[in-house]
């Protein structure tokens, strides 16, 4: 990796914190606070990224002046207020260098456009990561903004990952650094959180073999040493967060070996860091995947083991989802009562309430993913009924934002329906799915479709059915790749 040739601006004085940004949030939580941001950044027209780790740098200081899209995203959310009074430092204070062309970033709107800034203030319109279009933003260091370089469009191909400013074809030790630093594990940690990002909005198949490149770099950072241990310990969270995000991505794709090859991965890495947070997320992705593959009583086990791993984190939402994960497996033995135990128990954790110790990943689990999880249990007990309500429920509930869990929330919903006899409303909530299928990539809801199809077949005189059928076979997608299902 080569080096910056450019001093950064970033002050060798520790960061001071942000106590009037703290003020602000109030009783909310890091993850409640984000998604008021985002919701905040869609009402005028900004798209930003925003979650419990971003807001943790802000009120940590590390984010000493925000760049030009969350500036605006803020003075909306608090009018009247300017960004000293919510505690950031004077862009004029952060700014070390001047802009510089960056050749190998793709070209943005042109300066100013539609937004109202200078020339050279060009902003993050759509999924283009703002380390890389606005120059002069310099809460990111040089390694951020070649951590990613992306695409356009709302296809799968929204991004083309390269790890850590590498090429995918490149072998990670060429460019690395002989020791890594902080720059290397917030790239880290920034890779994660955008394969999130792209994976909540458009699903995993395009994703899974770019987001490979970035996890072997990662690894060889682990084996090149880090200059302190804090920042060693960071790198290997970090690879653990990532190797599971790559699981994921194989897992929801179809890839059942390469998921538990990934999430053995990320589990080795927090048995030998003695990470209690890592090691409770890799046993909740080991379950969910074994319930995937028709392993229910691994699946209960695993999420079991999550679940000793996490009882000293304080994490009552987590405790939650790992309860879940147990009433999966427990459906899938057919155990009824086993099931309905674990559901008790994640439901009464869920009304606990969010806090602080609730880990960044788990942004995604709210009403709709406590909804949709139960749906998927009952569904594989045979009650379509309950499992209809529920998922209905789910698709209802969830945000916008999550694109992928609406579609996948909508399809569970509409092979419950085909199953409990009810073809009109399973070929109307189909249709709703194929039309999110431009934005979604993912194997599991085109199996969850076909087998829906499968279902509706002898019902194609119902209303809609017949429409929801033959758009339905016209669809030109991706193949579904590996074992799908419903459960």
């Amino acid at each position: 990796m080569t080096s910056s040739t450019v001093t950064s601006s970033q002050p060798d004085r520790p960061p001071r914190p942000n106590l009037a940004f703290r003020r602000l949030r109030g009783q909310r939580s890091p993850a409640e606070f984000a998604a008021l941001v985002r919701r905040a950044a869609r009402e005028i027209g900004e798209r930003v990224s925003c979650d419990a780790r971003y807001i943790g740098r802000v009120e940590a200081g590390e984010i000493r002046c925000p760049n030009y899209a969350y500036e605006r995203v803020f003075l909306h959310m608090f009018p009247g207020h300017t960004l000293t009074d919510l505690g950031f430092a004077s862009r004029s204070s952060v700014r070390g260098r001047a802009a510089r062309p960056d050749a190998a970033a793709p070209r943005g709107p042109a300066a100013g456009e539609g937004s109202g800034e200078p020339p050279g203030a060009v902003e993050p319109y759509d999924l283009r990561d703002h380390w890389q279009n606005d120059p002069l933003n310099h809460e990111e260091s040089d390694v951020l903004r070649r951590a990613f370089m992306t695409g356009g469009g709302a296809t799968v191909a929204a991004a083309t990952l390269a790890p850590l400013g590498l090429a995918p074809s490149a072998t990670a030790a060429d460019r690395l650094p002989p020791r890594a630093g902080v720059p290397e594990a917030m790239a880290l940690e920034e890779a994660v959180r955008r394969i999130r990002l792209l994976d909540d909005r458009h699903g995993a198949d395009g994703l899974y073999r770019r987001a490979a490149a970035p996890l072997r770099a990662a690894y060889a950072l682990l084996d090149a040493g880090a200059t302190r241990q804090t920042t060693a310990d960071r790198l290997h969270s970090g690879a653990g967060e990532l190797a599971i995000s790559v699981g994921w991505l194989a897992h929801d794709s179809g890839r059942f070996d390469d998921a538990r090859s990934h999430y053995a991965e990320a589990l080795a890495t927090a048995r030998m860091t003695g990470d209690a947070g890592l090691e409770a997320h890799a046993f909740c992705n080991t379950a969910f995947l074994a319930r995937d593959a028709g392993r229910p009583r691994e699946a209960v086990r695993a999420a079991q083991a999550a679940q000793r791993a996490a009882r000293p984190l304080g994490s009552a939402r987590l405790l939650s989802l790992l309860a879940l994960r147990e009433a999966g497996g427990w459906a899938g033995l057919a155990d009824r009562t086993g099931c309905e135990r674990a559901l008790v128990r994640a439901q009464a954790l869920f009304e606990r309430g969010r806090a602080d110790a609730d880990p960044e990943w788990m942004s995604f689990y709210g009403e709709a993913e406590l909804a949709g999880l139960e749906a998927q249990c009952w569904s594989a007990l045979g009650d379509w009924r309950r499992a209809s309500r529920q998922a209905r429920r789910a698709a209802q509930a969830q945000d916008p934002h999550f694109t992928r869990n609406i579609a996948l929330y909508t399809a569970e919903l509409a092979d419950d329906l085909a199953r409990e006899g009810r073809p009109d409303e399973a070929a109307e909530a189909g249709l709703r799915v194929l039309a999110l299928l431009d934005q979604v990539q993912s194997s599991r809801i085109q199996s969850m479709l076909a087998g829906t199809a499968r279902v509706l077949l002898p019902h194609r005189r119902a209303s809609g059915v017949a429409e929801f059928l033959d758009r339905h076979a016209a669809y030109k997608g991706p193949h579904p790749v590996g074992a799908g299902g419903t459960v």
